[in-house]
């Protein structure tokens, strides 16, 4: 299988949502393409994940300081251990 990207893994998902709902496929069909949009919603949701990593570490604040948003607040305290909450 051919690595996707974001989109194009978002895209063929809105299509095989499509499929399904317009319930006129056999039930193997429905089956295969249920878990092709398993796979597919799992590899958008672990990009999103990377992309809300990165967005985090690229954060800076008024200093310039790295900051990190409520993502992940253990390694905001590693970055900015005089961070008050």
């Amino acid at each position: 299988m051919k690595k996707l990207t974001f989109e194009e893994a978002l895209a063929r998902l809105e299509a095989v949502v499509r499929e399904l709902e317009e319930g006129q496929l056999p039930l193997e069909k429905s089956l295969a393409l249920f878990g092709e949009g398993i796979t597919l919603t799992r590899f958008c949701h672990q990009e999103l994940e990377k992309a809300e990593e990165r967005i985090s570490i690229l954060t800076a604040n008024e200093k310039g300081e790295p900051v990190l948003k409520d993502s992940d607040p253990c390694l905001a305290d590693l970055l900015n251990p005089d961070r008050k909450e």
